[in-house]
């Protein structure tokens, strides 16, 4: 069985997260989305609460594809959660050259430490490059419309804690 990890915050899980679980989901048997504990980022939402967000929109895939999804939380090193879920491979998104500067140095340093642990990129879909969690967040507490970026749930979810109806 190959499985896959794809890490991150999801703080929240956007249309361009979603976009890459999907097509993931054809590269590997189970999908273990990992969801990253990263106080220094100082989330929006609890862990609790971006993991249920995570399962719903991923329930809604599955349903769609039949394939199988964990979500799966996590605060060690990326490399050691890959090794505890039996992943084999690591996914990432990329949306921009600086997201592959960051990355590409990512895999070197996990190359290092478990060389046996391969990363694949994969590219956004050319409609939700310009996604990034940060950004909706700002929107969201601004007012502005996130609609084309994240699902009815997260952006009611948005306008909830941002104290705003939709």
């Amino acid at each position: 069985m190959r499985i896959g990890l794809y890490p991150g915050t999801f703080d929240p899980i956007t249309l361009g997260h979603t976009d890459i679980i999907q097509r993931a989901m054809a590269l590997v048997d189970r999908l273990v989305i990992g969801v990253a504990i990263n106080r220094d980022k100082g989330p929006l939402f609890s862990l609790e609460e971006r993991v249920a967000m995570v399962e719903a929109e991923c329930a809604e895939i599955v349903g769609r594809t039949g394939g199988e999804i964990v979500v799966h939380p996590f605060e060690n090193l990326l490399i050691d959660c890959a090794r505890d879920v039996g992943a084999s491979v690591i996914l990432r998104g990329l949306r921009a050259v600086a997201d592959f500067e960051y990355e590409f140095q990512m895999v070197g340093m996990n190359r290092a430490m478990d060389a046996s642990i391969e990363t694949v990129f994969l590219m956004a879909d050319a409609r939700r490059q310009a996604i990034a969690s940060k950004l909706v967040k700002e929107i969201a507490r601004l007012g502005g419309d996130v609609s084309k970026f994240v699902t009815p749930t997260i952006r009611d979810a948005l306008a909830e804690r941002y104290g705003r109806k939709n």
